[in-house]
């Protein structure tokens, strides 16, 4: 085993606004660089950062823009369309809810949020493959996240039903990613269809295995479900194609539980907090991630609801660079080898 995770790399979403240097993709980059990141994650929606569409039809504004980073001493790890994935899929109960995250005039329309939405992930497809890319964050959206608990009781088929659905709107896009030799990773979060290893296979099945349906893993929403994150790396490893790293908590109490209780994140049992002042054991992560031969990057998702984001992001940076193996080539018994002798093993054997 040659391979080993890239980093540090970080998630540029919880970062961007009007303010310098976040308000601009040059000096953005340069702030990372300057923090001692090596890549950075790009947002795709309301982002003025990059021109979703123009880096689907032209490789010219894909190679200037993958210039900027460059002079900074950066990479670009992936393109994210978390907000354009969860437009996918929404239920009506959910849609003014995420009607933000469309365009102002196709708010109110569902289904031209939804095929802006399809349209805007193909665009991702193929912007990530002129990057020279291959792997891409998203989220599935949902369409039964309103039954997640099963009271009432669920109608028989209805699971079914919704995940066929699920995949249809998918394939198109899967194909489409396909074609582009680029891995779609879908971040398991609550309120998205696909939020544990359970949903991620039933998603699986409905898709016929679709070889670019993929994860992006990050165990802090494992906490918040209370699902073991290492086990998870075991049994899904070869679908993992990208990683978060992002701390999180629970704290169990006699008032609430991984429900939250309707409270704000800094009340609820189960919060996230900044890498290294949670609950998560990064150290077997890194360690297992390594053990199986994950070679994609190491991405910081910032998100506390104690500490302030930049401080989160400078000390982010180090985290990460600590945790990451550089692998052996060699075995740590070798001095005692006795080399390779065919004879010697027949006489081992006793053969």
């Amino acid at each position: 085993m040659n391979t080993q995770i890239k980093g540090p790399a970080i998630f540029l979403a919880q970062f961007i606004n009007d303010k310098p240097p976040f308000n601009n993709f040059a000096d953005i980059c340069q702030w990372a660089a300057n923090l001692g990141y090596k890549a950075i994650q790009v947002p795709t929606s309301g982002s003025s950062f990059i021109d979703l569409e123009l880096a689907a039809t032209s490789r010219d504004y894909c190679d200037e823009f993958a210039g900027i980073a460059k002079q900074a001493g950066l990479e670009i790890s992936e393109l994210s369309t978390h907000l354009q994935g969860q437009l996918v899929a929404v239920h009506p109960a959910y849609s003014e809810m995420f009607d933000g995250f469309a365009p102002a005039e196709l708010r109110g329309k569902t289904e031209e949020r939804t095929k802006w939405a399809i349209q805007q992930l193909k665009y991702a497809a193929k912007a990530s493959e002129h990057l020279g890319l291959k792997s891409h964050a998203s989220f599935s959206g949902a369409l039964m996240w309103h039954t997640v608990y099963p009271w009432p009781q669920r109608p028989a088929g209805l699971v079914e039903d919704g995940f066929t659905e699920l995949a249809k709107r998918w394939l198109p896009i899967l194909d489409a990613f396909d074609e582009s030799g680029v891995d779609v990773c879908y971040e398991l979060h609550p309120g998205e269809d696909l939020h544990d290893g359970v949903t991620f296979e039933r998603f699986l099945e409905a898709t016929n295995d679709h070889a670019r349906a993929n994860i992006l893993y990050d165990p802090s929403h494992f906490v918040l479900q209370q699902l073991d994150y290492l086990a998870f790396i075991d049994i899904y490893h070869e679908r993992i194609k990208a990683f978060h790293v992002k701390d999180a908590e629970f704290n169990s109490n006699g008032r609430s539980g991984v429900y939250g209780g309707y409270q704000s994140w800094v009340d609820r049992p189960g919060r996230f907090r900044s890498l290294g002042d949670g609950q998560i054991d990064f150290k077997s992560i890194f360690s297992k991630l390594t053990q199986y031969g994950y070679d994609g990057w190491a991405v910081l998702e910032w998100e506390c609801c104690l500490k302030h984001p930049e401080d989160g992001a400078r000390e982010g940076a180090d985290f990460i660079s600590e945790h990451l193996i550089r692998v052996t080539e060699k075995a740590f018994d070798d001095f005692a080898s006795t080399g390779t002798n065919p004879d010697l093993n027949k006489k081992i054997l006793g053969l």
